[in-house]
């Protein structure tokens, strides 16, 4: 399956078809909200109940004006038709009536909107917390591929950005659009029992302004898509800008980068005051709305007061219920705006769910049966970007138990070969197999089980040290970490500290020296004790002293164990039972450092670069 789908950084998406509002909506149904079925039918009750006490306003008001306003005596018999049930009463029984029924009823509406909301409320948690949850989930288990096309910034303003669109909208679903289009209902059934003509009448004006409001709706959906892909930008550059910050200040960069940052703010900026502008539209349409169903109604009952044929209670019950109407209306045209900008999210959200990994077990895949470890490349071939080979034709033949080691300049391809082995990648033409088995027939589980990764790139999580070292293989005991921790020669730094390996490493170990989280990483693949090792230059960036404590350890981890390694350092080349040298995506020469060096080819160009018996630093990918 071919991913087409892009995000942020200004792309936009196109696995997701164009689809309108309401099938988001039923998307987001079917998926999240059914679930929670019986806690929405309870709001839904709770939302009818808010609607009828809302609907006896007028009909209270229309009895208590005509209860007022009867001259025919005390005793004189009132009809109060409460919609479900009429009732005949005297006038004073009327103005005793009416203020206890007024607090009754507010008394209920009150009640049940508190229970109402906290009610919703507990449901669009759950919901965020189970989408975000299951968004993560779906990130952790993408390719590279899919990973790499937004910044790890980009990706995280989808859990807070995005997310206050979807949480907005599903709260005010419930809290909105259902309770005030109960609401209205019962308003109108109220205005209809009290004047079916003057109802007719009210509502004359509403599809002249329906249409001006769905058309703004649907450019703020056009204008949150851009809003929220620019937001992703903007986390992505000033993430990049805080991480090179020594870079930056060393090289005066804070110019470049507060310019550039400050043409994306004014963008957002743009785009913010575009949708509040489109959104402060819709308050006047819907208020020039209703004050034309007023006037309406005004001209029309006046005059059959006039005539005789309505009452001043029927004009006091039937404007109230108009005017009380009037907010939920407008609460329901502001709505669509909100849906629209969450259409938007919801659209990316599922565009990404939607987006299935290239790299997951085949339906038959079985578990990897290591023998000795020999990994095979044959004619293997991959590319990043089509067009481009990041390798070509690459056949290189890694003995069991033994280590190769993989030489050239940058670009030419290392990384790339590493990377293929745990599948991260697959190759785009050819098979890698280890022990006769093609990675693509193996579960990914048991094949990235048997491999053990130290690389330049240091990974430490915000967690103790014996959590970091664990990481290596869930469930070993404290007596496996201290053993793997004295293996990578860590033991005595951990133990130095005040906390030991209860101590935090801080964000990335921000809290250790380079050296000391070499050496934790380290310790973490002796506790994998894997057949396969994989190295990716782990010794580029530390001093010589840091250098020796980590390639003594080196040595210890890779006895016995199928290694493949990109060398940068002359002891690690000479050391090994295999040299690969790379050119451009192509293995261009193979041998040991004895055969290579006597040679006329790169690495012995390379040789020649040596300054009186100085270490060799070829430079690495």
């Amino acid at each position: 399956m071919r991913l087409k789908r892009r995000h942020g950084d200004g792309q936009t998406a196109e696995a997701l078809p164009d689809g309108d509002t309401r099938a988001l909506v039923l998307r987001l149904w079917r998926e999240w909200l059914s679930p929670h079925r019986g806690s929405l039918a309870l709001v839904l009750a709770l939302v009818i109940v808010i609607a009828c006490a809302t609907g006896l306003y007028p009909v209270l008001i229309k009895a208590a004006f005509e209860a007022f306003t009867n001259r025919s005596g005390t005793g004189a018999p009132i009809k109060i038709n409460l919609i479900v049930r009429r009732f005949v009463v005297d006038r004073q029984q009327a103005i005793v009536l009416a203020p206890v029924l007024v607090v009754l009823v507010t008394a209920v509406k009150g009640f049940a909107l508190y229970a109402m909301t906290v009610l919703t409320n507990r449901v669009v948690t759950r919901v965020e917390a189970d989408m975000q949850s299951a968004l993560y989930a779906h990130l952790i288990d993408a390719d590279l591929a899919q990973l790499g096309r937004e910044s790890a910034a980009s990706l995280t303003q989808r859990f807070t950005a995005d997310f206050h669109y979807i949480r907005d909208a599903l709260t005010r679903l419930s809290t909105v659009a259902l309770r005030e289009a109960a609401t209205v209902t019962a308003l109108v059934i109220a205005m209809i029992a009290i004047d079916p003509l003057l109802t007719l009448i009210a509502g004359i004006a509403a599809p002249f302004f329906a249409r001006p409001v769905a058309r703004i709706g649907k450019k703020l959906r056009r204008n949150a898509t851009s809003s929220q892909e620019q937001i992703g930008r903007m986390a992505g550059l000033v993430s990049e800008s805080l991480a090179g910050a020594r870079i930056a200040k060393t090289f005066g960069l804070e110019g470049y980068l507060k310019a550039r940052t400050r043409q994306t703010f004014e963008d957002i900026r743009r785009l913010k005051m575009k949708a509040a502008n489109m959104r402060a539209r819709l308050d006047p349409l819907l208020e020039v709305a209703g004050g034309v169903a007023v006037a309406l109604v005004l001209s029309f009952i006046g005059w059959r007061i006039l005539d005789g044929r309505s009452t001043v209670g029927d004009f006091a019950g039937f404007i109230t219920a108009l005017i009380m109407a009037a907010q939920p209306v407008r609460a329901l045209g502001n709505l669509n705006a909100i849906l629209q900008e969450a259409a938007s999210a919801l659209k990316r959200y599922f565009g990404i769910l939607d987006e299935q990994p290239e790299i997951r077990n085949r339906p038959n895949a079985k578990p990897l049966a290591i023998t000795g470890g020999a990994i095979r490349f044959e004619n293997v071939s991959f590319a990043y970007r089509e067009g481009q080979a990041a390798v070509e034709g690459i056949s290189i033949e890694v003995p069991a138990g033994r280590t190769t080691a993989l030489v050239g300049r940058s670009g030419s391809g290392k990384s790339t070969v590493l990377s293929l082995v745990p599948r991260l990648y697959d190759p785009t033409a050819g098979r890698v197999l280890i022990d006769g088995q093609d990675l693509r027939d193996v579960t990914l589980e048991s094949l990235r089980a048997s491999v053990a990764v130290v690389s330049q790139e240091i990974v430490l999580f915000d967690d103790t040290l014996r959590a970091n070292i664990r990481f290596g293989r869930a469930g070993a005991s404290e007596d496996e970490i201290i053993a793997a921790a004295q293996a990578a020669a860590a033991h005595d730094f951990i133990m130095a500290l005040p906390e030991g390996y209860d101590t935090r490493v801080g964000p990335g170990g921000v809290g250790l020296s380079g050296g000391e989280r070499q050496r934790v990483s380290l310790a973490r693949a002796f506790l994998r004790n894997a057949p396969i090792l994989l190295l990716d230059e782990p010794t580029s960036a530390l001093d010589a002293e840091a250098e020796l404590q980590v390639q003594t350890a080196l040595k210890r981890l890779m006895e016995g164990r199928t290694t493949l390694v990109i060398a940068h350092r002359l002891s690690t080349i000479r050391e090994a039972d295999l040299i690969v040298v790379m050119d451009a995506g192509r293995v261009v020469e193979t041998g040991t450092h004895g055969a290579l060096r006597s040679g006329s080819g790169i690495y012995a160009r390379l040789q020649r670069l040596q300054l009186g018996g100085e270490v060799l630093a070829i430079p690495g990918e």
